[in-house]
C-alpha cells in the first residue's frame, strides 16, 4: 500500500512539475502568425475593471461577432493589471489581446494598435463629456465657467498620463503641465472670477486619462482661489453623486458609447456641461507585431 502510495505521489509530483514547466514555457513563447490566436492565449481578451463600460461593449462584441460560441472569453481584471500583462506581453513580443481606449499612455509607451470593428459594436470615435449637478451654474457660476472653458487634445492629456506613469505625483504633473502651458491656461481661464475660497467637489473614474484630467481641473480651480476636493469612485456611483449633488462635477463622462447608459439612467437630474476632449477611442486593441491580427473577425479566422 505505501509503495503504491508512493508511486502515486511521485507521479503526481511528476505530472505538477511537467505542468508547471509547460505553463512557464509557454509564458514566453512568442506570437506564431502561423497558428491560430486562440489557442495561444487560451481564447481569453484581457479586460480591466468589470463596471467600465467598455468591459458591457467587450460583451457585446463577444456575441456579435460571434467570439463566445468559439471559445472566447472576457477576462475581468483591472486597468493596473491589464496594462502590466501587456507590458509582459511586449516584452516577450507574445501574443494578446486586450480592451484598449485613447487616449491612453498605453499607446504612446507600446507598440499597438486598435483592431477594426466592421459590425461597428464600439461604435465611432467618442468625446469626453464634463458632466456638472443641476444648479452648479447659479450657485457657482465662476468653477462652471471654468469647467464649460476647459478643453483639451488627446496628446496634451497623455503628457500629463505618462508622467504620473512614470512615478510623479497626479497633482504634480498637473502643476507643471499648467506651468508649461500658459496660452492654454488663459484661454480656460478668461473671465473666470477669482474663487474667493469657495469649495467645489469633482468626483471621477480611477482610469488614468481622469485622473489626469480631473487633477489639471483641480489645480486650476485651486491656482484661482476655490477650494477643489476630488473622489474617485465607480463609474456609476460617479453619475450617481452628480445626480444627488454629492458631487458638483465631473470631467469623465465618455459619451455617446461608454457611459450612455448612465447618462439616460439620470436623464435631467445631469446638466451635460460640454465636450472636453474629441477623438476619444475604444476597442479591442493588439501588439503590432500581430501583423495578420487587423480585424476583430480575424480573432475567429485567423
Amino acid at each position: 500500500m505505501r509503495k503504491r502510495l508512493k508511486f502515486v505521489l511521485g507521479t503526481l509530483s511528476m505530472f505538477l512539475l511537467a505542468t508547471v514547466l509547460t505553463a512557464c514555457s509557454s509564458a514566453t513563447s512568442p506570437y506564431n502568425s502561423h497558428k491560430k490566436l486562440g489557442p495561444q492565449i487560451n481564447y481569453t481578451i484581457t479586460g480591466i475593471d468589470a463596471g467600465a463600460g467598455i468591459m458591457a461593449s467587450t460583451q457585446n462584441a463577444l456575441k456579435e461577432y460571434p467570439l463566445a460560441k468559439n471559445n472566447w472569453q472576457l477576462q475581468t481584471s483591472s486597468t493596473a493589471a491589464m496594462t502590466s500583462t501587456l507590458n509582459k506581453a511586449i516584452k516577450y513580443k507574445q501574443p494578446i489581446v486586450i480592451t484598449g481606449w485613447q487616449p491612453h499612455w498605453m499607446f504612446k509607451k507600446f507598440p499597438i494598435k486598435f483592431l477594426k470593428d466592421p459590425k461597428n459594436v464600439y461604435g465611432k470615435a467618442e468625446q469626453i463629456h464634463t458632466i456638472a449637478r443641476v444648479g452648479l451654474k447659479k450657485d457657482n457660476p465662476g468653477a462652471y465657467q471654468l469647467l464649460k472653458q476647459f478643453h483639451w487634445t488627446p496628446a496634451q492629456m497623455s503628457d500629463v498620463m505618462l508622467k504620473t506613469n512614470a512615478g510623479v505625483d497626479p497633482k504634480k504633473a498637473a502643476d507643471d503641465f499648467i506651468k508649461n502651458n500658459p496660452k492654454l491656461v488663459a484661454e480656460w481661464t478668461k473671465g473666470v472670477p477669482k474663487g474667493n475660497g469657495k469649495p467645489i467637489k469633482l468626483s471621477y473614474v480611477a482610469w488614468d486619462s481622469e485622473i489626469a484630467s480631473t487633477n489639471v481641473m483641480a489645480e486650476l480651480l485651486n491656482h484661482l482661489g476655490y477650494k477643489a476636493n476630488i473622489q474617485a469612485l465607480e463609474m456609476q456611483p460617479m453619475f450617481a453623486s452628480i445626480a444627488t449633488n454629492a458631487a458638483d462635477a465631473s470631467l469623465a463622462a465618455w459619451l455617446p458609447n461608454t457611459a450612455g447608459l448612465y447618462m439616460k439612467q439620470y436623464k435631467g437630474k445631469i446638466d451635460d456641461v460640454g465636450t472636453n476632449l474629441n477623438g476619444a477611442k475604444v476597442g479591442l486593441a493588439v501588439p503590432k507585431y500581430m501583423k495578420n491580427i487587423n480585424s476583430i473577425d480575424d480573432l475567429i479566422n485567423k
